[in-house]
């Protein structure tokens, strides 16, 4: 975000919005001022040498992104943050107790969105209290990597080498995503495209390093995860939309999570995944906690089947998602609903 329109933004709005705006500016600026070139680091022969192997790496995907999958070519994760920290925001996400309607922020540039984000684990948990004050739920989710929308040069975070590399080159896939086409107040649409460009991105990034194109054993476990997740929310929206009593709602509810625990550790064991799922349990489950599966999957089928439709061609499909970015809110919805639809539809 630019900094001029932060500060008309600071100048509008009121006490508690002029808190907020100062923290993420203030945390942003941090991670902007930490950044190093990754020439520089390579060639300092006083370097980690675990580092510069990871950075390497990155040079490499982002090199890929750009002349396979023709993201931009641009100064983004040419740099590195060393941020001291396992993630580098916290989204807050918020829903009523019967509802999948997520409490949405409205921001200068970004929009509305169905989250909040902050720099300070302690910030994120205060105001995760007082939504739960007014009577939601909530879940607060570490995030290792985001996008500012090529405003600035988004570098590479040390929260994002906390991952592997195949996670790694998917993240910035899915973030550098986010630099061609991005439209205000509509999360799912973002989200969805830039998780489409990721897994497509990953299978053919494997695929040109001689790899299967299956997803390795860590992210296909995760796909079924989040098939099981979009499916509890599905259960859900019936249940709350029934004209049945609230407490009825509760129980049908308390029934659906103990479903889904239940089969995610059925299909845990059968996958031998590792227990890193374990932890997304560790709290109870909630409307809350559902929200980003919506958000990042919703229409990931539809923007596929666009893909087929340019003909598998990268420029012609990122182009045909701006033209749809292009459309009003109630056009982009229909086009892609019938995108979905052809998802749907059973082979012939």
């Amino acid at each position: 975000m630019r900094a001029s329109g932060l500060l008309l933004a600071l100048l509008l709005s009121g006490c508690s919005t002029v808190s907020y705006y100062s923290h993420v500016l203030h945390g942003g600026w941090e991670v902007l001022q930490a950044r190093e070139p990754i020439a520089d680091i390579l060639a300092d022969p006083n370097a980690d040498a675990n580092l510069k192997t990871r950075l390497q790496g990155v040079q490499a995907a982002r090199r890929f992104a750009v002349t396979a999958l023709a993201l931009p070519d641009n100064a983004s994760y040419t740099e590195y943050s060393e941020l001291h920290r396992p993630f580098v925001v916290w989204n807050v996400f918020a829903a009523p107790e019967l509802s999948l309607t997520p409490v949405t922020h409205c921001f200068v540039v970004a929009g509305c969105v169905a989250y909040q984000g902050f720099y300070d684990v302690a910030r994120a948990k205060a105001e995760a209290a007082r939504l739960e004050g007014l009577g939601n739920e909530t879940f607060v989710g570490g995030v290792s990597a985001y996008s500012t929308l090529g405003w600035f040069d988004d570098p590479v975070l040390s929260s994002m080498l906390l991952w592997d590399d195949e996670r790694l080159a998917a993240t910035l896939f899915h973030e550098l995503a986010h630099q061609v086409a991005y439209v205000p107040d509509e999360t799912a649409f973002n989200e969805s495209y830039g998780k489409f460009v990721e897994l497509e991105g990953l299978r053919q990034w494997r695929l040109a390093r001689g790899l299967p194109a299956e997803l390795p054993p860590d992210l296909a476990f995760e796909a079924v995860f989040i098939e099981r997740m979009l499916q509890a929310r599905t259960e859900l929206a019936a249940l709350y939309a029934r004209p049945v009593t609230d407490d009825l709602k509760r129980s049908g509810k308390a029934e659906v999570f103990a479903r889904l625990k239940a089969d995610i550790d059925r299909l845990a064991t059968e996958a031998q995944a590792g227990p890193g799922y374990q932890r997304f349990f560790a709290t109870p489950m909630n409307n809350a906690k559902l929200l980003p599966f919506g958000l990042y999957h919703q229409w990931r089928p539809a923007f596929a089947v666009l893909f087929q439709q340019q003909g598998q061609d990268w420029p012609r499909f990122h182009a045909a998602v701006k033209a749809l970015a292009k459309l009003d809110a109630a056009q982009r919805l229909q086009q892609l609903q019938a995108l979905q639809a052809q998802a749907d539809a059973p082979s012939p």
